[in-house]
């Protein structure tokens, strides 16, 4: 939309790059371009503004294919008007002086001619296909269809537009139908899922069985090996005790002859001991044999006194003393000596 402004009694009108507008003057053409901005009088004006930039129309609508089934159709054409002024003069473009604002609908009437061309294109196509091969390739098809019949049509040239390019996003039948078309696919995909699930589990119950037999196998191999480990552990407890008992009997004959030998030599030594003692003892006897009785006497005397306890001190009288003295120094015969005055 153009931009007008008002000083005292003139307009001045700034349009947009994109937009080309037509400035008529007492019947005759005083500016006509895009982006153009000039004064003028709104009395005296008549102005028109042609869009030339890009636009996209999208459209919806519902047809018929050969076996009686209705589909939905939805498109995107993209169009620009490629000659303003043949536009200008086949459609009400005109604005008002004083807003800027197109008095009329132009652009929905370029809309219902677009609309309509494609309806009328896409239709043949959709009516001359059954449902299941429209839903196949009637995507293509109808952009085909759509995009050559906008091309080859008089009408579109004669009011200035150029279609520069058409998309079909879907095409896609009653809401019951579409749900039984999906039903054998959607079986057809639960199956697969079912047959993969059971051959998943089909792999982790093999997988299991496997996992149980190598378990087995590992038990019977360790018990084999713990019947081995036995039988290893017997066998070297009998070694064990053989050799233990022959250690045993070793030590045992070693014993009873060192004992036997240990008594023979007490035997000896004892009977040594024995004839030293005897022989020292008849010596003895024959020592004390030839001894004085007085001598005898003073040795038993001296072995009584090792044997009696410690006196510190004795008193004897001088009856005992003498009479001892008398005994000890007296003759053989054993009659005291006479007493000296």
């Amino acid at each position: 939309m153009a931009d007008i402004t008002r000083r005292l009694g003139w307009r001045h009108l700034r349009s947009a790059p994109t937009a080309h507008v037509r400035h008529h003057r007492g019947g005759r053409l005083a500016h006509e371009g895009a982006g153009l901005s000039f004064w003028y009088r709104s009395l005296s004006a008549a102005l028109s503004e042609v869009p030339v930039d890009d636009r996209e129309l999208t459209m919806a609508f519902h047809a018929t294919t050969a076996d009686f089934q209705d589909v939905t159709v939805q498109a995107t054409v993209t169009y620009r008007i490629s000659d303003p002024e043949t536009a200008a003069a086949r459609i009400d473009f005109s604005i008002d002086p004083d807003t800027g604002l197109w008095r009329g609908a132009p652009l929905e009437q370029l809309s219902t001619l677009l609309t309509e061309t494609a309806q009328q294109h896409a239709l043949d196509t959709l009516a001359g296909s059954p449902l299941d091969e429209v839903l196949r390739s009637g995507v293509a098809a109808v952009r085909g269809r759509i995009d050559a019949g906008l091309a080859d049509e008089p009408r579109l040239a004669a009011t200035g537009l150029t279609v520069v390019a058409v998309r079909v996003v879907a095409i896609r039948p009653e809401p019951e139908v579409e749900r039984a078309l999906r039903t054998p696919t959607r079986e057809r995909i639960q199956q697969e899922a079912d047959r993969a699930t059971y051959e998943r589990r089909a792999v982790a119950v093999e997988r299991e069985r496997t996992i149980a037999e190598n378990e087995l196998a590992s038990k019977i191999e360790l018990a084999r090996r713990e019947e081995g480990l036995v039988e290893q552990r017997g066998t070297n407890a009998r070694r064990q005790a053989e050799e233990s008992a022959a250690a045993d009997a070793v030590r045992a004959e070693a014993e009873a002859t060192r004992t036997v030998r240990l008594a023979r030599a007490e035997a000896e030594a004892a009977r040594q001991v024995g004839e030293g003692r005897a022989q020292a003892q008849a010596a003895w006897l024959r020592v004390h044999a030839d001894a004085e009785p007085a001598t005898l006497h003073a040795l038993a005397l001296t072995r009584l006194a090792e044997n009696v306890p410690k006196i510190d001190s004795v008193i004897l009288s001088p009856d005992v003393v003498t009479g001892l003295l008398s005994r000890l120094g007296g003759p053989a015969g054993g009659h005291d000596p006479a007493p000296r005055p």
